[in-house]
């Protein structure tokens, strides 16, 4: 596995989504937050501060999650349509670096996208002089950034062996499932059915936990987690990144072009 050739394959990959105008939800953003800050003080008298401060985290966490998931599906579907990657493999590119490299180059579009929106984010909330946690927020930024970069794993996963529109259904469902993972393991254990709870059990094991990396209401009241607990679960989500890849590889080894 050669860094160069992923970092030409990303580097291309992330000009790419760029020339497909994804950015512009930045300007998307821009105007909703604008509009938040002119509506929220006539419809919320004294609680518009913290509505505010949830709705830009919670913009920023779901119009990422639709990047990734929209992008990601068709990363290696659109080479593939367009027949680009017959001419790819076939050089010393290998299939495991033109996986890791795709992944990185969105990973690296939706880092300025985030990076973009919590900048305009935070001076909104300086200009509108609404009280906040700097550190939170960026730690919260931060881990959404990680749970962006898990479900492009899953995206590309699901596009590999699929169409992009199941694989963007797919991928839409693991993104809901993946964040009410833990309440479907306590509905099974409610139903003292043993069917169901094995399900759920199931589920909670193979689904990836996103509401791990769910900073977003720590962030609103200017808490934190403990160290432990941010660091377990960076850890938790760069292992998982690396077993949807594995798998994405291996299905995407036994593809016929």
């Amino acid at each position: 596995m050669n860094f160069f050739r992923i970092w030409a394959i990303a580097a291309n990959g992330f000009r790419e989504v760029i020339r497909d105008r994804i950015l512009y939800v930045i300007g998307f953003f821009a105007i909703l937050m604008a509009l938040a800050l002119r509506l929220l003080p006539e419809i919320s008298v004294g609680a518009d501060g913290k509505i505010f401060l949830d709705l830009g985290l919670a913009a920023t966490s779901l119009l990422g999650a639709i990047v990734a998931i929209f992008v990601g599906t068709g990363l290696i579907n659109k080479e593939i349509e367009k027949r680009t990657v017959l001419v790819l493999i076939p050089k010393p590119i290998s299939r495991t670096e033109f996986i890791i490299g795709k992944h990185l180059g969105l990973s690296a579009v939706l880092a300025v996208m985030i990076g973009a929106m919590t900048i305009i984010y935070l001076l909104m909330l300086l200009w509108a002089k609404i009280p906040f946690s700097l550190t939170s927020i960026l730690i919260s930024q931060t881990f959404l950034l990680l749970e962006l970069a898990v479900l492009t794993a899953v995206a590309i996963l699901f596009g590999v062996f699929t169409s992009s529109i199941l694989a963007t259904l797919f991928s839409f469902g693991v993104y809901f499932m993946g964040h009410i993972s833990r309440d479907l393991l306590k509905l099974g254990a409610i139903t003292k059915n043993a069917n169901i709870e094995t399900l759920t059990r199931s589920l909670y094991l193979v689904l990836p936990n996103l509401e791990r990396f769910n900073l977003k209401n720590d962030a609103v009241y200017g808490l934190l987690p403990s160290t432990t607990e941010l660091l377990s679960s960076a850890l938790y989500g760069f292992l998982y990144i690396v077993l949807l890849l594995t798998f994405a590889n291996l299905i995407f080894a036994r593809r016929q072009f």
